[in-house]
């Protein structure tokens, strides 16, 4: 049984589809949770992806800070945005986002998982297997489809 379902709770699974920059999107996300409160982990074992999420976060939203920090800082239990490249010990079970080409070990103990799915035809095959893996546990999944929304909504 996995940690959702001993805390009697599902995660809530999304998948942002078509994105045309994967970590921009990451980038508008992170920043709309910390607007609404929510505190979020991003999943990311690739170094290159976490530092570049983490340069572009600096800069982004251009008239606001989002606060955040790597999860081995020692600022990390106090901080909205935390991100992890090891998945081993997240530092809070709200929302969890997820970077990596991998599932993240732990989702399951999150309220909410976020994939994105960029247009690279590597990328939407992987999320595709991780889209199945969800769907065949029984976890509920919404699909945002960005190209239609126009973007991050």
């Amino acid at each position: 049984m996995d940690v959702a379902a001993e805390n009697g709770r599902v995660t809530q699974v999304d998948f942002y589809v078509q994105a045309e920059d994967k970590v921009r999107t990451a980038v508008r996300l992170a920043a709309k949770a910390y607007q609404l409160g929510r505190r979020l982990t991003v999943y990311c074992t690739d170094r290159a992806i976490a530092e570049h999420f983490d340069r572009v976060l600096w800069t982004n939203p251009a008239i606001g800070f989002v606060p955040h920090c790597h999860a081995e800082d020692r600022l990390a239990p106090a901080t909205p945005i935390v991100i992890d490249r090891s998945g081993n010990d997240p530092q809070n079970d709200d929302v969890l986002l997820n970077l990596d080409a991998a599932r993240p070990p732990y989702f399951s103990r999150f309220h909410r998982l976020i994939e994105i799915v960029s247009l690279d035809d590597d990328d939407r095959q992987r999320a595709r297997d991780r889209y199945k893996f969800y769907r065949d546990r029984g976890y509920e999944i919404r699909t945002h489809d960005l190209a239609k929304a126009g973007g991050t909504r």
